[in-house]
């Protein structure tokens, strides 16, 4: 993981009609692995796939003190109750395009033709860096482990005013 010159801060969420903490699979997954390359874990939610709901937990983390990222998993296919990308949209000062792209490029060598489906999103709201990955625990291991974890530490400092330099490697 590039660093910061602080650390990095990730709120996280689960977007699901159905999950609980009990068996949020892809939820777990996404803290242990962002925990792993070493960012610092905010809070942690689930809150339903409407719109209003997921854009309201996405400005709270937003406005926390602290918090420099807002990382979720689920709501971002095209299932009529996958509503994540358009609430995510809707907040984006800047979209990253480039992250949509990369992950389904990545995705394409896992899954073949289906990674189109995905509608996975990044970009900047009031100064963090907000991003919407797919529910699936392989999705979420593949986006912070080829992309996040190389990328979410520049893209936060660049989003808070702060210079960054390239990471090594």
């Amino acid at each position: 993981m590039h660093r910061a010159e602080r650390p990095v801060r990730v709120a996280t969420l689960t977007v699901s009609d159905t999950r609980t903490e009990h068996d949020d699979e892809g939820g777990r997954r996404l803290r242990e692995l962002l925990a792993e390359a070493g960012f610092e874990l905010a809070a942690h939610a689930i809150v339903r796939d409407e719109p209003s709901l997921v854009q309201g937990a996405i400005e709270r983390a937003c406005a926390t003190d602290g918090v420099d990222a807002v990382v979720s998993t689920g709501g971002t296919g095209i299932a009529a109750r996958d509503q994540t990308y358009e609430a995510v949209d809707a907040l984006l000062d800047k979209r990253l395009d480039g992250f949509g792209e990369a992950f389904r490029r990545l995705s394409w060598d896992a899954i073949g033709p289906r990674a189109i489906l995905s509608r996975a999103v990044a970009g900047t709201a009031r100064g963090k860096v907000v991003v919407a990955l797919p529910g699936s625990p392989a999705a979420v291991e593949l986006a912070v482990t080829q992309i996040l974890a190389g990328m979410l530490g520049h893209a936060c400092a660049l989003a808070r005013g702060q210079t960054a330099h390239a990471p090594k490697g």
